[in-house]
């Protein structure tokens, strides 16, 4: 293709930026308007793959539970769980308790505000520690979220997914060098800030994947892909590989407005959280139900296969309901409960078991 060459700009990439988040940039959001680096780090990490909407309701839940880190690191790991259910992605609540304690024995329950130390606790990475940074300290740092990732390679006309290792250091390279000036900085403490949450909502909100918003954009003036009609083509799109496959039973034991539920693993998919058990496939059904969980049982229903897509594998499950007649020696096995469908639904369980306890149970809700 030939270059297209774009007429130079007076005005730098990150002061148009900045206008533009102070003219129209998201501003009112609960964990902005603040320095507290414990409220900074919940919503960056809730925000890590998760849109806005769905954070907002979570983020109030669990700050009211948890309002401070020592209050996080003394909770039990199964009510953050149950806190944290729903919005997926566990990993990220077993790293947030596990940072929390962490935090309340090493740097006595203050949660740091520079990047570097930041960068030390679980689940923090380069460009949350940067983007907590910004927000906490007003250190000079540069983030790299997926909506920022977008905005550079447009703007940059930087080829390939943003995933791969070599793309991902052009794309850091241009994030460093869109910083505002450490003088600009220095004279106005909120600009990093303000350029930083700028870049961010471009992407979520303008420069979105499809039918961005160019028109709006503030540096659409000197943007590569705008200029080049090549918006839709960057940045590259994830190279395709097919998923593997995966099918189980759920057993949904059903037992005087009561049903079985197990604790998963703590490592794994959905580790520490509650569900249903699960066999293979060609289990007979019965014949399981009676050697593991000594009761007298019928299948009562087989309900649709429902299928949820994990980022390394496709899980398709297929629920099938059992009326327990009788229990002949109880269930005393650890991690083992009955729970009455009333609450089944505000235990901490994934969003498909959520949606299948729903189902039994419709007056409860399925987010």
């Amino acid at each position: 293709m030939t270059p297209i060459l774009l007429s130079p700009i007076s005005t730098p990439f990150c002061t148009r930026v900045v206008a533009w988040q102070r003219a129209h940039g998201r501003r009112g959001l609960p964990w902005q308007n603040t320095r507290d680096a414990y409220r900074i780090w919940l919503s960056e990490v809730m925000l890590q793959q998760t849109q806005v909407a769905t954070v907002l309701p979570y983020f109030t839940r669990f700050v009211a539970d948890f309002p401070t880190v020592g209050a996080l690191a003394a909770a039990p790991l199964s009510h953050v769980l149950e806190r944290w259910s729903g919005l997926g992605y566990y990993r990220r609540a077993h790293h947030l308790h596990a940072a929390a304690r962490i935090v309340v024995d090493r740097h006595a329950g203050r949660v740091p505000a520079d990047a570097a130390t930041l960068a030390t606790l679980p689940g923090i990475g380069r460009s949350t520690a940067a983007a907590i940074a910004v927000f906490a300290s007003g250190e000079r740092a540069a983030i790299l979220d997926g909506n920022v990732k977008r905005v550079l390679a447009r703007h940059r006309g930087i080829e390939g997914w943003t995933g791969a290792a070599p793309v991902e250091d052009r794309l850091w390279h241009a994030a460093e060098a869109s910083l505002p000036a450490q003088s600009d900085v220095a004279a106005d403490a909120a600009v990093i800030g303000d350029y930083t949450q700028g870049m961010m909502d471009l992407g979520a909100t303008i420069c979105v994947r499809a039918q961005p918003l160019c028109g709006a954009c503030p540096v659409h003036g000197d943007c590569v892909a705008f200029a080049q009609s090549r918006v839709d083509a960057l940045p590259s799109p994830r190279p395709r590989k097919t998923l593997p496959k995966r099918a189980v039973t759920l057993l949904l034991l059903e037992r005087d407005g009561a049903i079985l539920l197990e604790q998963r693993p703590p490592l794994g998919i959905w580790g520490g959280l509650w569900s249903f058990p699960e066999i293979p496939v060609e289990c007979d059904v019965p014949s399981h139900v009676a050697a593991s969980y000594r009761v007298a049982a019928e299948v009562s229903e087989r309900m649709p296969a429902i299928t949820h897509v994990f980022t390394h594998f496709a899980l398709t499950m297929h629920p099938v309901r059992i009326r327990v007649a009788h229990q002949t020696h109880g269930v005393e096995t650890p991690g083992v409960q009955w729970v009455g469908l009333d609450r089944a639904c505000s235990t901490a369980v994934p969003a498909p078991i959520r949606k299948l306890l729903a189902a039994l149970c419709p007056a409860q809700p399925a987010e």
